[in-house]
């Protein structure tokens, strides 16, 4: 075909899946393929995925496995727990904030090689084909970018594995059935959905969490950790200053000991569903806690309230795709902006499921005992002046009480 891609970067895990669709552009396209496979903290050993791709005919060269945790936690993580971002109320977008990183260095790797094409292996029913895609078009408005899932006739388990088997593609034992859910994994979260998760009436089997033990099940004897801030970002536990991935890695060996980070959530996709899905982010749910004790002794109440305001519209511009947006990028000129002073220590109690906040301090503090004491203040705060504060705040009230009692 004339407007065949002749070289395509693809997102490539080195799973069944993939090198399905790697073969698949060889065959349907008779193009040349370059793997990207990214360690984002995974937990998964990534040697295997050369191995395959060499397996499959890629040239040495055209196979590229990156180690991207410090990239991810400090240029992508850190960035979004700055606005305390929660999609609908509750997720910590542990997925969505790892495509827009995927997608960058696909699209750098296609410039570096002359590619015209990238390539991914999200399915048509998902939000990661939309991740994706915004975001390589983003970064290059000319770049091609092929979704085999959309294209293809390979739509049953069945027709894939004969695909393999065709093409002498090695498959799993475990890969012959249908497996019981699917999982995407990073350094911030583990997400689980799909199959024996995809009825939300019923409570998600115990085998499905990876990272956390059952909260019943962890110590009898709470932890207590303190992480030290920098203007928003975490630098430090326990004293010692750590980068940010291992910063993120500790607090994920801490809040799995703990069984904190646990979410089972209805959500809604960008495309218009809902799904059920099981994420664990313990590291992440023990930082999101930290970041806003902070924040309540340095940021002063004008600015905490705006930026929580702001903060639903800025966590669904980056579920829905949109971090390399000028918008996400202006809310995030703000958000760092609120940031410059939230600087200082937070003391947790990690307990049984629970990160709580027991204890903050700051040089950067706004907090002054000397004005909210319940002792005699010597004079900081005198307590007439809140009867002119509260009257002139009662007078539209009391303004429109009067035009209703005139009405009735």
């Amino acid at each position: 075909m004339s407007d065949a891609p002749k070289k395509v970067v693809l997102a490539y895990s080195g799973g069944l899946d993939t090198s399905i669709i790697l073969k698949w552009l060889q065959t349907e396209y008779g193009c040349e393929v370059i793997t990207f496979t990214a360690d984002l903290g995974q937990g998964e050993e990534l040697e295997p995925a050369r191995q395959k791709a060499e397996l499959l005919g890629i040239a040495p060269e055209n196979i590229h496995i990156e180690d991207l945790r410090e990239d991810f936690v400090r240029d992508f993580v850190f960035p979004m727990f700055r606005a305390n971002a929660l999609y609908e109320g509750l997720y910590l977008l542990g997925t969505s904030i790892a495509r827009p990183l995927i997608s960058k260095r696909l699209v750098e790797l296609a410039h570096r090689h002359g590619a015209d094409a990238v390539a991914h292996g999200a399915t048509g029913k998902g939000n990661d084909q939309v991740r994706f895609e915004l975001s390589a078009y983003a970064l290059d408005p000319s770049i091609k970018v092929i979704a085999p899932w959309r294209l293809w006739n390979l739509t049953s388990r069945t027709k894939l594995i004969e695909f393999a088997e065709q093409n002498q593609i090695p498959i799993a034992k475990d890969k012959r059935g249908e497996a019981p859910f699917s999982v995407d994994a990073n350094l911030l979260h583990t997400s689980s959905e799909g199959k024996a998760l995809e009825n939300p009436a019923e409570a998600a089997p115990d085998y499905v969490y990876q990272r956390t033990v059952n909260p019943e099940d962890a110590p009898d004897t709470p932890e207590f950790v303190e992480i030290t801030f920098e203007r928003g970002d975490a630098v430090a536990i326990d004293g010692q200053a750590l980068s940010p991935a291992t910063i993120l890695t500790r607090l994920n060996e801490l809040g799995g000991k703990h069984g904190i980070g646990r979410l089972d959530f209805v959500e809604n996709r960008f495309v218009g569903m809902k799904s059920r899905g099981i994420y664990e982010t313990p590291g992440g749910t023990i930082l999101l806690e930290a970041h806003r004790g902070i924040e309540q002794i340095t940021l002063d109440s004008g600015s905490g309230h705006l930026k929580d305001s702001l903060m639903p519209r800025y966590a669904e511009l980056i579920y829905n795709g949109f971090w390399f947006s000028p918008e996400r990028e202006m809310l995030q000129a703000l958000i760092d902006k609120s940031q410059e002073h939230v600087s200082g220590t937070v003391r947790l109690k990690l307990y049984k499921g629970l990160a709580t906040c027991v204890g903050r301090w700051s040089d950067q503090s706004l907090y002054s005992e000397a004005h909210v004491t319940f002792e005699d203040d010597a004079g900081a705060y005198d307590q007439k002046d809140a009867a002119g504060f509260i009257r002139l705040n009662a007078l539209r009230l009391k303004l429109v009480a009067n035009r209703n009692a005139r009405n009735t």
